[in-house]
């Protein structure tokens, strides 16, 4: 083994970052589950060094070499260095990802991860082409809540949060396209599970990353309006169990503004029409937001891996947008539900049911793309 050299991230050849990056890139923070680096390298040994911090939601990462999952682990609060290969074949190359498996964590104020530097013994190769850009906007199932961990877990901590085994991430290895994910557990296009009418996806799209509240983040730029700069062939959108979820739910009460707010259903069990109305229009305005940063992306809204009861609601506001727009580039698919035998942890769908439904999309985006 030769001299490790220590390369701070920034100044590292053909480095290939995934996920949505602000104005600070040294260090380079992780703020999304599926953010992270990849670079192809010669060497014998490759360590990276990072720093972060949590509170209740330790943070998780994992490393692949040549595509295959090799670690998975919980970090610790500080700086530290972790080992990603070692004693390798010197002269050949290893294409080496790292990245962050947990979400952006909402309601945590000290939960960061960044990038600080690399150390090798070897040299750094220019990294594949990703031809094709994918962009995954969700809930708890685009964060991967449910893909670790057994039936029975039901405690929610972040082991079992991932984008190691996701559908996303699944369909963007299966069609070697570049990706990013922005998704957040509980929320919606309109409200949160819980009627939480600050806990819906539009209203912090267009941030970097808006969904932290982390001051180091923020001093990072999480809360600068994003550039757009990444523009994405196709965007899946996979919003609407949450809404509907907030229908069975109890009111809500803003502790800041003191308002009150509850999605209701009837006497007889259907929904008020004018809290659907509302979930229809957040639909209708949230395409319209994409639509005006990404001019040219075609955009799949899918539903259903948890029951499909909004389905005439998403389909509706697509079809009004359509009509209303002449933009013919927007679409709707639903996915396959989750099956018994196919949950995981905390009720969610499990490795089977994200296969299930990463199939389905790798067949639609192929034949988008033809």
């Amino acid at each position: 083994m030769g001299e490790l050299v220590r390369t701070e991230i920034s100044k590292i050849p053909y480095l290939h970052i995934f996920g949505r990056t602000g104005r600070c890139k040294q260090p380079l923070p992780l703020f999304f589950n599926g953010s992270g680096i990849e670079v192809k390298v010669t060497g014998s040994e490759l360590w990276i060094e990072i720093d972060t911090d949590c509170d209740n939601m330790e943070v998780w990462v994992a490393g692949e070499i040549n595509g295959a999952l090799i670690s998975r682990q919980m970090v610790m609060p500080g700086k530290q260095k972790i080992c990603l290969f070692r004693s390798q074949e010197p002269t050949e190359a290893k294409t080496v990802r790292f990245y962050r498996e947990l979400q952006a964590t909402s309601e945590n104020e000290t939960t960061y991860l960044t990038v600080e530097s690399l150390l090798s013994d070897g040299e750094f190769l220019k990294t594949d082409d990703y031809p094709l850009k994918l962009e995954f906007i969700g809930d708890s199932i685009t964060s991967g809540e449910g893909t670790y961990g057994s039936l029975a877990d039901t405690v929610w901590v972040s082991m079992y949060m991932s984008a190691s085994v996701n559908y996303a991430t699944m369909v963007s290895k299966e069609l070697h396209a570049d990706y990013q994910l922005f998704s957040q557990g509980g929320w919606g296009v309109y409200c949160g599970w819980d009627n939480d009418m600050r806990h819906n996806i539009p209203s912090h799209y267009e941030k970097v990353c808006a969904l932290t509240q982390c001051k180091k983040n923020i001093d990072m730029g999480a809360h600068e309006d994003y550039d757009f700069a990444y523009q994405p062939d196709v965007i899946v959108i996979n919003l609407g169990t949450n809404d509907n979820t907030a229908f069975d739910q109890p009111e809500f009460t803003d502790p800041v503004t003191g308002v009150v707010h509850k999605q209701h259903r009837n006497v007889d069990g259907t929904y008020d029409k004018d809290d659907i109305a509302a979930v229809k229009k957040a639909v209708y305005d949230f395409v319209t937001m994409l639509r005006k940063h990404h001019p040219g992306s075609h955009i799949v809204w899918c539903y259903g891996m948890l029951g499909y009861a909004l389905t005439p609601v998403i389909t509706e506001a697509i079809n009004d947008y359509r009509k209303n727009t002449g933009d013919n580039n927007v679409a709707f698919i639903n996915l396959p539900n989750t099956l018994e035998g196919e949950y995981g942890s905390h009720m969610h769908p499990g490795y089977k049911s994200h296969k299930k439904a990463a199939k389905v999309l790798v067949d639609y985006i192929k034949q988008v793309m033809e």
